[in-house]
């Protein structure tokens, strides 16, 4: 029998168009690895939401793979350090991985390269995005650093690489290594149980993400319009599992590329941002850190560990308790769900940021925390672009209004799912409660107006410094 192979999982938790499982189906008996490694991301290890849907999906995944009368072996520690011992624990002629571009993990497959016996080989494949990063570059050979013109670059490369099947066999090893089990990790919350919303909200898994895509088949051509009403919901909840890796941009597209609509041309752009966040981080490792334009950030921030006031708005942002209501609706739903609609997210951001003018990134780690499609790409390109601070971003000047962000997009039906106590507001006041129609709702922690003319006065004292 040829020596095992290795495939080390992270976020690419599928069979099907897995270019790691497949090279290494081809090569040899398969030993598939996940290494749960807290310590390597530092403040950026799983939150509290990754953590309940890794769980599920590692069990979705181990089912799958036993239907292959395989098996997933589950260690836990630096990773490096794990695969090597294992490869040499198992005889493995080579580890194979798909590769991802968040700081620590590319840290990780240079230390496992080094860490490795000269009889074991690292392979990398490029399964996770569109294309790779540093394949659309400008005329100069250099990666872009805006949106649009990544954008343009990328829409005229494509289609992408043709998807990959799923192993029709996987051989085992002669013995299998010991292996944690999975229920040991307690990545899910049991005092209190607080993921209940999480479960009721979503499937899990490699088959969840598939059904879903079918359903969004049928409905991508509503996107344009319908993905800023978060009453309706014309969104497609792919996020998680893409982010995951239970199904690839690649399998989405092929899916959906014969489609005519404005809404498909909107949404393949929408994947496409998730390949510029990539793009922007392979720049920036530290991107989820620091900001990238040059403020004086103590003049535009109030910070809350400097005083109890300041620490009680960040707390009741983070509660959906700020007396805006499409705000705290957003918020409450981000704590139930791990999710929130893509419009009222900016809205939320918006708010932290400019209403509230606290750092952004204290809210790229609360929704590091809470998001169950926490991406590092994606969360801090998005925060940077809401807060003014990006490569490519909003100018900070420009604040959304969130009383008239709600009436516009009919906000009516979602406020009322998740801040019931305005459930028996009219559609004419529920965006902007009178005092009186309030109950024990909480008043406006600071007024638009108010906060508009601080954020704006903020702003110019951090340039002028």
């Amino acid at each position: 029998m040829t020596s095992p192979q290795i495939v080390w999982l992270r976020r690419d938790l599928r069979l099907a168009d897995q270019p790691a499982l497949h090279h290494a189906a081809q090569a040899g008996p398969v030993i598939p690895v996940f290494v749960l490694d807290d310590a390597r991301a530092g403040d950026h290890a799983y939150g509290g939401a990754s953590r309940v849907w890794l769980h599920h999906s590692l069990e979705s995944l181990g089912k799958s793979f036993g239907a292959h009368r395989s098996r997933i072996v589950l260690r836990r520690g630096d990773a490096p350090q794990v695969l090597a011992a294992l490869a040499h624990e198992t005889g493995a002629a080579c580890i194979h991985a798909n590769r991802h571009y968040e700081p620590w993990w590319r840290d990780a497959e240079d230390e496992l390269r080094d860490a490795l016996d000269e009889d074991c080989t690292l392979e990398l494949h490029d399964g996770n995005y569109l294309m790779p990063p540093g394949t659309a570059t400008t005329g100069s050979g250099d990666p872009y650093k805006i949106y649009t013109p990544f954008s343009r670059a990328m829409l005229e490369l494509l289609p992408p690489r043709d998807e990959l099947p799923q192993p029709e066999t996987l051989h085992s090893p002669e013995s299998w290594p010991d292996s944690d089990d999975l229920a040991d990790w307690e990545l899910l919350p049991t005092s209190p149980d607080w993921a209940s919303g999480i479960r009721e909200f979503w499937k899990f898994g490699e088959d969840a993400a598939h059904e879903r895509l079918d359903w969004w088949a049928d409905e991508v051509g509503d996107y344009d319009e319908g993905r800023n009403l978060p009453s309706q919901d014309t969104t497609s909840r792919l996020s998680p599992h893409l982010h995951w890796g239970e199904i690839t941009p690649v399998q989405v597209y092929h899916r959906l590329k014969d489609k005519r609509s404005q809404g498909w041309q909107t949404f393949l752009k929408e994947i496409i941002w998730r390949d510029y966040a990539q793009n922007v981080i392979c720049q920036f490792p530290d991107y989820g850190r620091e900001s990238y334009r040059d403020y004086d950030e103590r003049t535009l921030w109030r910070n809350p560990n400097a005083g109890h006031l300041i620490a009680d708005d960040l707390k009741a942002w983070q509660k959906g308790m700020t007396g805006y209501p499409i705000v705290d609706a957003g918020m409450r739903q981000l704590w139930r769900t791990g999710w929130i609609h893509n419009r009222v997210r900016m809205v939320c951001a918006s708010f932290l940021v400019k209403h509230l003018l606290i750092d952004w990134r204290h809210g790229e780690q609360w929704y590091w925390d809470c998001l169950v499609d926490a991406d590092y790409g994606n969360n801090s390109v998005n925060w940077q672009w809401i807060s003014g601070t990006g490569v490519d971003s909003n100018m900070f000047s420009r604040i959304m209004a969130p009383l008239t962000q709600s009436e516009k997009f009919d906000a009516a039906g979602y406020i009322r799912e998740y801040v019931p106590e305005l459930a028996d507001c009219s559609d004419d006041c529920i965006h902007d409660p009178p005092d009186d129609e309030r109950g024990d709702y909480p008043a406006k922690i600071i007024g638009h107006k108010e906060a508009r003319e601080r954020a704006l006065s903020a702003y110019r004292e951090s340039k002028d410094g």
